[in-house]
C-alpha cells in the first residue's frame, strides 16, 4: 500500500492523524496500567494518568477540528503516512514485564513530540500551531515523565537520564536494524547455501553461491530499511545509517557460513572440512542472535534460543534436502 508522505498532509489529515494517534495511545496506556495495577500499583497510576492525560489532548484536538472543519474525520491514520513507526500489538509488550512497557512509554512520548513538533513547523493556521505546540512541550514532558518510571531516572541524576537516552537512541538506530539485519542474513541464506554444497559437493561453486546471496540479501535489506521509514517522526535516526547497518549485518550473516567454503577443493575430504566448520559458525551465529534479543530486546534467552534454533534449523534441513534430491 502506498504511503502519503507528511508533507503532503493538509491540516486537516494532520489534525485527523493526531486525533487517532491519541486516542490509540490512551488505550495502550490504559492496558499498561491495567497489566501491572497488582504487581506495581505506582507504576499502574502513572499509566493511567498518562492514558487519561492523552484522551484529553484527543478531546482538545477535536474542539479544534469540529470548529474548522466540522464532525467529519477523514479516514486517515499514522499507519497511512510514511516516517511513523508501527505500533506492535500490545500484546506482545505486555507479555514481556513492567519494564518492556517502561520503555515502550518513554520512546511513545518521545515519537508524539517529533510529530507534534514537525506539524506545527508545517502548520499555516496561527491556531492550530499553537495547539500543536503546546502539545509537543506537553509530549516532551510526558518522555521525561515516562523515563522516570525506571530506576535509572529514579535516581534524579541529570548524567543518568542523558545515558538511558542515548541507550535508547543506540537500540532504535543501530540495534534493531543490525539485529533484523543479522538474522536475515543468517537464516535466510543458509538454503540457498547448503542446497549448492550437497547438489555440487564443490567448495568453490558452494562459496560463490553464498556471497551471491549474502551480498544480494545485503543489499536488498539495506533498501528496505532505509525506505520503510525516514526517522523524522520516530526518531529513529538517518535512514541511510540504519540500511547500511542492517545491510552490513545481512551480508555479515551470510558470510560468516559462507566462508570455510574457500577450503581448496584439493584437500582430502574437504567437502566434509568446509561443511563441518560452516555448520559450527552457523551455531554460533544463532547463539549471538538469541543472546542479542535477549539483551537488548528484553525477550527472555531461552524463548528467543528456541525460536532461532527451530526456524535456522528448518531452513537448513530444507536446503539439505533440496540439494540433496
Amino acid at each position: 500500500m502506498a504511503l502519503k508522505a507528511f508533507a503532503e498532509l493538509t491540516e486537516k489529515e494532520i489534525l485527523a492523524v493526531a486525533i487517532a494517534s491519541e486516542e490509540e495511545d490512551s488505550r495502550i496506556y490504559q492496558t499498561f496500567a491495567d497489566e501491572v495495577r497488582e504487581a506495581y500499583p505506582h507504576s499502574a497510576k502513572v499509566f493511567d494518568e498518562m492514558a487519561d492525560e492523552e484522551r484529553g489532548h484527543r478531546d482538545m484536538l477535536f474542539g479544534l477540528y469540529r470548529s474548522k472543519f466540522g464532525e467529519h474525520l477523514p479516514p486517515i491514520r499514522r499507519e497511512d503516512v510514511k516516517g511513523f513507526l508501527k505500533r506492535r500489538p500490545v500484546w506482545t509488550i505486555t507479555a514481556l514485564g513492567v519494564d518492556r512497557m517502561r520503555k515502550e512509554a518513554e520512546i511513545m512520548e518521545m515519537q508524539a513530540a517529533n510529530f507534534y513538533t514537525k506539524a506545527a513547523a508545517q502548520s499555516q493556521d496561527i491556531s492550530v500551531r499553537q495547539l500543536l505546540n503546546k502539545l509537543a512541550e506537553i509530549e516532551k514532558g510526558h518522555e521525561r515523565r515516562a523515563g522516570e518510571l525506571t530506576e535509572t531516572h529514579l535516581t534524579g541524576d541529570a548524567k543518568a537520564e542523558e545515558e538511558a537516552t542515548r541507550q535508547r537512541m543506540f537500540l532504535l538506530q543501530y540495534v534493531q536494524p543490525g539485529l533484523v539485519g543479522l538474522m536475515d542474513g543468517s537464516v535466510s541464506t543458509l538454503a540457498p547455501l547448503f542446497a549448492a554444497a550437497f547438489a555440487t559437493h564443490s567448495n568453490w561453486e558452494t562459496f560463490l553461491v553464498g556471497l551471491a546471496a549474502s551480498i544480494g540479501a545485503g543489499i536488498s535489506m539495506g533498501f528496505a530499511e532505509a525506505l520503510s521509514d525516514d526517522g523524522s517522526l520516530t526518531g529513529r535516526g538517518t535512514p541511510w545509517i540504519r540500511g547500511a547497518v542492517s545491510g552490513l549485518m545481512t551480508a555479515i550473516g551470510g558470510i560468516g557460513h559462507t566462508l570455510p567454503y574457500l577450503v581448496p577443493d584439493s584437500w582430502p575430504n574437504a567437502f566434509w572440512i568446509a561443511t563441518s566448520i560452516a555448520v559450527v559458525i552457523v551455531a554460533i551465529e544463532l547463539w549471538a542472535i538469541a543472546w542479542i534479543r535477549a539483551k537488548y530486546m528484553d525477550t527472555p534467552f531461552l524463548q528467543a534460543a528456541f525460536q532461532i534454533v527451530v526456524g535456522g534449523v528448518l531452513v537448513f534441513l530444507a536446503g539439505i534436502f533440496i540439494g540433496s534430491s
